[in-house]
């Protein structure tokens, strides 16, 4: 029995790694595919029946992938843009919520306001995994993808109470109070954030204070998710904005904790870890289809198929609607607003409206809906996971693969921050101060020693092309050539790692001063592939 579980997790994750590949050739984005190649595979006569369990998810999946997102976002950049991401993250959910529970209980026969809220709370919170990866490597405002990372990290949350609140009021057949709702909310999201941040501090001194390698703070940061989403659940608290909270904490902090060892060896295994769970989750999702098909005989396939799309264009649909009073009224009402924050344009957020992709939390929280209500099966379960499965379906397919075209077709420019002048500003700070450290602590040694001459002569003209750079960064021919310089340089670095093949292949050098070499140009590639 092991052996088949281990052979069946090793298969799927040599599954998502070529299809992940296949992905990039063709051009789409790779969680896109892995829905779409799961479902296509969940037709092949007797593929094995995979159930997606929701404590896999909630316990296993969820906290490690919230933790990276933590990680990955800018807590300065979170905070100037808390108000969209809080009108997105709670004010969205409930929103969809409310609308999806209305409707559905108007539409299907014997669909209770309850089981509205149900389904609401279910399909209300959009998967910022599908969306961020699809506008990866387009050009598209840093503040589209701020405010979609930052929406994601608090809208599980949000839904999540939701579909608590709703799930106690079905059996009761009472009326879903939002008002409880909403200070249900705040009681469990404050609790969590204050456990999430307890639980950092302690991690802060761990990592700061005791004698820690590479290996066992990177080992930590894997440790650190679970601890927090654990133990905020253990107190029914939420586990989301616990590992929210503290991975931002931890992240703000981690030059004070880290040593660039541990900074270079977490970043490349996280990266690893996160894109195998990712391609796990999605194409676990597409496998879902018998899945979600059991228990649906009692119910006409033509209904239940037109529930589901109606539905799945309602949740577009609401977010669209909600989406542009939330960005305008503000500035109407508000000159604070309108002096903080810079005038969107109704491209980007006709963007944000349509990077609506349901994913995983969803089915894992439709999975999650109990079988039995009091010893009786709970009414319509089959029926709210099918439409969720068609919702997650519909969304990702229809607005993921459109997404592209829909942005090359407005062509929005980055109306953002300006990061190729920041980056040469950087440059000539650094090198400045670098300079003036050497004459004043190595001004004999400049004198008399050529590389120290060498340096000194190296930073003058980092400061010599920055402030150039600076001064005429609108100037075509300079960008130009800016970039041609980086190419020339990107060339050179593929023409040393020829000569190292030459030398290993001679043997004239010692394989341990090899793989140093070849590390530092690994970094120097990274360096100016990430660079504006």
């Amino acid at each position: 029995m092991i052996l088949d579980n281990l052979l069946l997790i090793i298969s799927l994750l040599f599954i998502v790694s070529m299809l992940t590949m296949v992905s990039e050739k063709i051009g789409i984005s790779y969680p896109i595919f892995l829905v779409i190649a799961g479902l296509l595979i969940s037709f092949v006569p007797g593929m094995p029946h995979l159930q997606l369990e929701p404590d896999l998810v909630f316990l296993i999946f969820l906290p490690p992938l919230l933790y990276m997102a933590a990680w990955n976002t800018s807590w300065k950049d979170f905070w100037f843009w808390r108000r969209p991401i809080l009108m997105l993250s709670i004010g969205l959910v409930v929103f969809t919520a409310t609308a999806v529970a209305y409707l559905s209980h108007a539409m299907i026969p014997g669909f209770s306001l309850a089981m509205g809220f149900v389904l609401g709370g279910v399909i209300s919170p959009p998967d910022a995994v599908a969306a961020t990866s699809v506008l990866q490597g387009l050009k598209v405002p840093k503040r589209i993808v701020t405010i979609l990372e930052g929406e994601s990290l608090v809208n599980d949350a949000s839904s999540l109470i939701v579909l608590r609140v709703a799930l106690a009021t079905v059996p009761a057949a009472v009326q879903f109070d939002l008002l409880q709702t909403g200070m249900d909310f705040f009681k469990v999201a404050g609790l969590g954030i204050i456990i999430g941040l307890a639980i950092a501090h302690v991690l802060y001194l761990v990592h700061r204070f005791l004698p820690t390698t590479p290996s066992i703070d990177t080992a930590l940061t894997f440790i650190s998710p679970y601890l927090m989403y654990i133990g905020a659940e253990h107190f029914h608290s939420s586990g989301v904005l616990a590992v929210v909270s503290g991975g931002l904490f931890l992240s703000f902090r981690a030059h004070e904790i880290f040593s660039y060892q541990s900074r270079i060896q977490s970043t490349y295994v996280w990266e690893t870890v996160i894109f195998l769970l990712n391609g796990i989750v999605f194409i676990m999702i597409g496998l879902q289809l018998p899945e979600v098909m059991t228990g649906l005989e009692t119910y006409n396939l033509y209904e239940v198929i037109f529930y589901a799309v109606v539905i799945s264009l309602a949740a577009i649909l609401v977010r669209i609607i909600w989406v542009y009073p939330a960005t305008y009224l503000p500035r109407i009402f508000s000159k604070g607003v309108r002096l903080r924050e810079k005038h969107p344009s109704w491209k980007t957020v006709f963007v944000v409206a349509w990077s609506g992709m349901r994913g995983v939390v969803s089915l894992a929280s439709a999975l999650s809906v109990p079988l039995l209500l009091e010893g009786k099966p709970f009414p319509h379960r089959d029926l709210v996971l099918f439409i969720t499965f068609v919702v997650i379906l519909f969304t990702l397919v229809i607005q993921g693969l459109s997404l592209p075209v829909i942005l090359r077709w407005l062509n929005i420019e980055d109306d953002g921050e300006n990061l190729e002048e920041q980056n040469a500003m950087m440059n000539s700070r650094l090198a400045t101060v670098s300079l003036d450290f050497m004459r004043s602590n190595y001004d004999g040694e400049i004198q008399e020693f050529e590389p120290f001459q060498m340096l000194k002569n190296r930073y003058e003209k980092i400061i010599q092309m920055a402030d150039s750079k600076m001064l005429h960064l609108e100037d075509t021919p300079s960008k130009s050539m800016v970039r041609k310089y980086r190419t020339m340089l990107l060339e050179i670095i593929d023409i040393k790692r020829v000569e190292i093949t030459k030398l290993r292949r001679e043997r004239v050098c010692s394989d341990e001063l090899i793989k140093v070499k070849e590390r530092e140009l690994d970094l120097e590639e990274a360096r100016l592939r990430k660079s504006p």
